[in-house]
């Protein structure tokens, strides 16, 4: 048998480096693109970031994404803005007695960002595109252009608590096509008794191994993305607030500078599933997709409004992004740390006002009956 030798890469085709890097996934093919010039050029090919968005994201299938996706910068640049995962350490240690109050030098062009930044950022300037995959498998698309129940420059959106549905069970017109489901034939372990489940939690650990969440805001105005979710769970609840229900924490921590006194703000993607059936009911084990959303919170745990949650969404397109999970991890967990610190200053502070008052209270006691007799 003989070996045909290749003197060097010149002599093979363009299209058979281009049938290979097809192949490949955004990671590897960005890899590939530093191997050599010909893999470098052929890399820019924006049909080949198309094909790795897809693959990673189905709700990039859509025309309407497509086209947005190209009006923002193209697949390649997309895909670089929202494959790395925020990552933000520069959480400030909050001292109790300064954050609840705002300090009086900050006057309220500052608190809200400037009035002429902030009257140029609108609700349907921003598009959210929401994946859910299970084992690789996509049970749930959406794109939601602009923020629903926003109208109105002076209406209650901005004053009110930012959070976005975009499934609530309350809004199921019962329709079978409107459910997201997940059963047996897409992975899950069979469960016979939800009193079971409870005691060896094998349908927890599946569902939080398996479910991956990705939730994509585009201003479409200043042609930037960001991926806001964690892909992974960052902590739920089992059988919370019912025996049927589970519920999963995602999200990211944003910066808030000079838009909160906090500095920094956490976006919570929530989701939650609810059992409906299991196999001691005579059918398959299924869940029901019940609940995805977004909210933000400041370091006190208090709600973001919607007029300051524009701008930290704003700000967010900017941060710096990481595709090293641990990092992401870590400033999630310096967040928490930070966020413990401040709830137990706070209690100590409260602690020493019941003391302060008692005291009082008693040495009153005493001066009151000292008078008197």
């Amino acid at each position: 048998m003989s070996i045909v030798e290749v003197g060097c890469m010149a002599s093979l085709s363009s299209d058979l480096f281009y049938d290979i890097l097809r192949r490949l996934d955004g990671a590897t093919l960005a890899n590939a693109s530093c191997a050599c010039a010909t893999f470098c050029t052929i890399s820019k090919e924006e049909s080949l970031w198309e094909n790795v968005c897809h693959s990673l994201w189905a709700s990039t299938n859509r025309e309407d994404v497509k086209s947005l996706i190209s009006s923002v910068g193209g697949f390649r640049k997309f895909y670089a803005d929202c494959y790395p995962l925020i990552v933000n350490k520069d959480v400030p240690v909050a001292q109790c007695d300064s954050y609840y109050e705002y300090p009086e030098e900050w006057f309220e062009p500052e608190y809200y960002g400037y009035i002429e930044d902030f009257e140029s950022i609108l609700p349907s300037d921003f598009v959210s595109i929401v994946d859910v995959r299970y084992k690789d498998k996509v049970i749930y698309s959406n794109v939601l252009w602009g923020i629903p129940d926003s109208d109105g420059f002076n209406g209650w959106f901005y004053d009110c608590p930012f959070r976005i549905d975009l499934v609530n069970l309350s809004d199921s017109n019962g329709l079978p096509e409107d459910e997201v489901t997940l059963s047996v034939e897409d992975g899950l372990p069979p469960i016979f008794s939800i009193e079971r489940e409870r005691k060896d939690g094998k349908l927890w650990r599946e569902l939080r191994d398996g479910i991956r969440l990705s939730w994509i805001i585009v201003n479409k105005k200043e042609k930037q993305a960001a991926n806001l979710a964690s892909w992974s769970p960052l902590g739920g609840q089992r059988h919370w607030p019912t025996d049927r229900d589970f519920l999963m924490r995602f999200g990211s921590i944003l910066p808030a500078k000079d838009i909160l006194p906090c500095q920094v703000v956490e976006c919570i993607l929530v989701m939650k599933f609810r059992v409906i059936h299991t196999e001691g009911e005579g059918s398959q084990t299924t869940l029901k997709l019940t609940e995805l959303s977004m909210q933000l919170k400041d370091m006190g745990g208090s709600h973001v409004n919607g007029r300051n949650s524009l701008l930290v969404l704003k700000e967010a397109l900017k941060s710096r992004r990481s595709k090293n999970y641990s990092e992401v991890l870590e400033s999630c967990h310096l967040y928490s740390k930070a966020q413990s610190e401040l709830k137990e200053e706070k209690m100590r502070n409260e602690s020493r006002l019941d003391r302060l008052c008692i005291i009082s209270g008693i040495a009153v006691f005493i001066t009151f009956w000292y008078c008197i007799l």
